[in-house]
């Protein structure tokens, strides 16, 4: 029996099988963070495919947290009526559990559409804001610096996240992801390669990690008492040589995630510093999530290079991982999660809509939805 085609629990949330869709930027929404037909189009799909989760892209917590003017938001009530109504249709073709990642981009922000190629734009440009982060350091030496958040504003953050998690549930998501990874205001609060603050949220560990604790501990407290929030991470800068955060940060960090109740860890790495050194290939993130997971009791996600059902399996079977998050294989292939299963001799529950495309000679692939 494969082990990525069995249920797993996120707290108080059961899934059919291993696979996550992991969140993807979409760069589509309106200029007032608003979902657009794109995203009508795009969760459907997702819907769709198998996975036993969905966690839509990156959803900023307050307008100048968007890394990009075409960012989803979630920081006031009219794009939380418009989710609620997306999210009732996606539930009309499939039972598969929705999920959101909130979000700051701190100084990541303003950006333009990554395939527009212009990069950030200055706070006098259109589509320009000032950024915020925890010190005045520009995440590449060009770039127009951002401004240190004061204690009020990093007070106002954390109520911002607590707020947009309310609107979460209101809108119909089963699961809350706090992205605290890729170089975003959580994370950049966390390094000491962009924070270099003297206060109680900057210089030693503890307080460098007291804005991630935070947020999560607000964010709990805003939803009902047994709804999952869980959190990814980034579990290196990959920057040999300096004072940054790593692996080791990461483990101490997911240790106090776990005491505060968090659902799983989504184990990532880098989007920190301009000048990470990378060792990219299949799995390459994965020993991250496997000395995170010997380190604690949650369930942690593998995510980074997966795109076989034999390898991520394997992750599994080797317990490197307890979930498995596919990204950028399930934009490739839509489902991913009907081949992986076919790969390994399981089947997997599908709209009956396309039952009759179960290929010949594969009887027990396809089974109706519960």
């Amino acid at each position: 029996m494969t082990l990525l085609f069995q249920p797993i629990q996120f707290g108080s949330l059961q899934l059919q099988n291993k696979i996550v869709i992991a969140p993807m930027c979409q760069y589509s929404a309106t200029e007032q963070g608003e979902i657009t037909y794109w995203h009508e189009q795009q969760w459907a799909n997702y819907a769709l495919s198998g996975a036993g989760l969905c966690i839509v892209e990156a959803t900023a917590v307050q307008a100048e947290g968007r890394i990009s003017y075409a960012d989803l938001g979630l920081w006031n009530d009219q794009q939380a009526d418009q989710i609620k109504r997306l999210l009732q249709k996606v539930k009309s073709i499939s039972p598969m559990p929705f999920a959101i990642q909130l979000a700051h981009a701190g100084r990541k922000a303003s950006t333009d559409k990554p395939w527009a190629g212009k990069g950030q734009f200055k706070p006098e440009e259109p589509h320009g804001w000032q950024t915020v982060s925890a010190s005045e350091i520009a995440f590449q030496s060009h770039e127009h610096p951002p401004k240190a958040l004061s204690r009020d504003e990093i007070q106002h953050v954390i109520q911002d996240f607590a707020a947009s998690a309310r609107r979460a549930v209101e809108a119909g998501f089963e699961l809350i992801e706090i992205h605290a990874a890729h170089g975003y205001l959580l994370h950049q609060f966390m390094s000491p390669l962009s924070n270099q603050r003297d206060d109680e949220y900057g210089g030693s560990f503890e307080n460098r990690i007291r804005l991630t604790l935070d947020v999560l501990k607000a964010v709990k407290a805003a939803v009902p008492q047994d709804y999952p929030v869980g959190i990814r991470i980034s579990a290196t800068d990959w920057m040999e040589g300096v004072e940054s955060w790593n692996l080791a940060s990461s483990v101490q960090l997911s240790q106090q995630l776990e005491a505060l109740g968090v659902a799983y860890i989504h184990v990532s790495s880098a989007g920190l510093h301009a000048e990470q050194k990378i060792e990219i290939g299949a799995s390459y993130q994965v020993p991250f999530a496997q000395a995170i997971k010997k380190a604690v009791n949650v369930p942690v996600i593998a995510v980074g290079l997966i795109t076989e059902a034999q390898q991520a399996e394997q992750i599994l079977q080797h317990e490197q991982a307890d979930a498995i998050a596919i990204a950028r294989a399930v934009l490739y292939d839509p489902r991913w999660p009907w081949h992986a299963a076919a790969a390994l001799g399981e089947s997997i529950e599908i709209a009956p809509q396309y039952l009759r495309s179960q290929p010949h000679g594969v009887r027990e692939l396809f089974k109706p939805f519960a």
